[in-house]
Parts: C-alpha cells; structure tokens; sequence
C-alpha cells in the first residue's frame, strides 16, 4: 500500500526506514508514511466535503432569504393578526379576533422590480395572496398586483390587482392588457384540471413569481397558472413593495415560510 501511494504521489521508497522525495532522503518509518497517507485521503474528503456543500449553494444562486424562520424581522404588520409559529409567517384570524378590512405584512428591506420570488403556502380557510410592485396607500393597507391565494382553490393562482383593475388573468390563462387597461387572453398556460389537482389542501405548496419588464408569471407546485403582458403604462407598476395578506370575512389561516428573492434587474457596468 505504501509503495502504491509512493509511486502515486511521486514519493522513493529505500526501505523500511527510508523514503526519498524528489531526490532527497527523508528518515522516516513506514508508519509514518501511512499516516501521511490518512492525513491526504482526510484532506481530499474535506475537499469533497466542501465542494459539495458549494454545489448546493450553486443551485439557489443568486437567491436571498428574506425570512429567518424565527421572527418577523423586516416585516412590517398588525400583531393581532400576525406571528411566527412552527418557522412559518403565520397570519390568522378568528370569529373573536376578526379585521374588518384585508390586512398586509409588508416586507420593508427593499421594493423589488425585477425578481423571482419563490416560497412556500398553506392555507385554512378564506383567501390570501402575495402582493408585488405594490403601494401602501393606508397603514397596512395595500394597492397592487397579487398573486392570490384561496382554500376554496377557485382563485390560487391568478393575477388580481388589489384596490385596482381586479382579475387581469384567469389561471390558466396567457393574457396581454393593452394600452387602455383592457385584458385580452392570447393563450393557455398549464390545464385548470391540472393546476387543481397538484395543489394539496390545507398543505404545502410551492408559489413561485417572476416578474421581469412589464412581463409577469406565476408558477403553483411547477405548473404555470398565469402568464401577463401588462401594456397599460398608466394602470400597471414597475416596481414596488412585497406583502402577505389575510382576508377580511370568515376565520382563517395562512403560513408562508422558505421565502427568498432573486434580483433579474440589468446591473450598470
């Protein structure tokens, strides 16, 4: 075993008390060229180790966490609606502790223009949904685009623009809203029928949004639900403030945890 890792590392080996490297004798016992030999092969696993560990990195590259699981630091919401319980941004009402209107946790670090957003949702009852390139227009109250939630699994997936120009897009639907702020369906996405069936009641699924130009799609469990061309400059925002919701009516319950952002915007050289 010796001699192989000699040969293999460009080690002479004299005799049993001798080696010589490069050209130079070395006195040393074969014991210690075996713990050479460990301290190498412990080396490389550590190599391996790492390179692993950058590899998983690799493939969120780019993505920033925007929630720590632990608190609602950088968040911004009424606390009698609003906590952290299980990891998971917890927003829930009840028939002793209702909100008379929709209520927002606004995400206060930044207002994003360009981005991938991706997350994960449950959802117990009512509706919720995700607001970007979105304006505060009251305390905690929000106007703007939304990436809606509901327990009924009527609505999860489309495009409604809150305090604005309602349903832009159905799930399911390709649609382009022209210069006047009309929607005009181009296309299809993903089947309602399959869109339906990947979401899980009362679980976890994966939402995931990109918003790039004024070309914006939403993404449920890997199935698109709606793909929008917003041509109607004085209706739409190109940039804005993320939120969460809960909605005003009966009691309910949404989480949303493993939240994170990736920037698409063109970086000036």
């Amino acid at each position: 075993m010796v001699a192989e890792l000699c040969r293999h590392y460009n080690f002479e080996q004299h005799s049993a008390t001798k080696v010589k490297v490069n050209g130079f004798q070395i006195q040393g016992a074969i014991q210690n060229m075996t713990r050479y030999a460990r301290l190498i092969t412990f080396a490389f696993l550590a190599i391996g180790m790492v390179t692993n560990i950058m590899a998983a990195e690799n493939d969120d590259d780019g993505f920033k966490s925007i929630f720590d699981g632990k608190s609602l630091e950088g968040w911004d919401g009424n606390e009698k609606f609003w906590r952290v319980e299980d990891g998971a941004i917890t927003g829930q009402t009840t028939a002793e502790n209702p909100t008379k209107g929709n209520t927002f946790l606004i995400w206060r670090a930044g207002k994003p223009s360009d981005f991938e957003l991706r997350l994960k949702y449950r959802i117990v009852g009512g509706n919720s949904g995700i607001q970007y390139r979105s304006e505060e227009v009251d305390k905690w109250v929000i106007k703007g685009y939304q990436a809606d939630i509901d327990a009924t699994l009527r609505y999860a997936g489309i495009l409604y623009e809150e305090r604005g120009r309602n349903i832009l897009a159905n799930r399911g639907k390709k649609v382009t809203v022209d210069e006047n702020g009309k929607p005009n369906e181009t296309g299809t996405t993903t089947s309602e029928e399959k869109i339906v069936a990947s979401i899980k009641k009362e679980d976890w699924n994966d939402y995931r949004i990109v918003a790039k130009g004024n070309h914006l799609i939403h993404e449920i469990n890997g199935n698109v639900t709606i793909e929008l061309i917003d041509n109607h400059e004085a209706g739409r925002k190109m940039t804005g403030l993320l939120a969460l919701q809960v909605h005003a009516g009966p009691p309910m319950l949404v989480q949303f945890k493993d939240i994170k952002i990736k920037d698409l915007s063109e970086k000036k050289k």
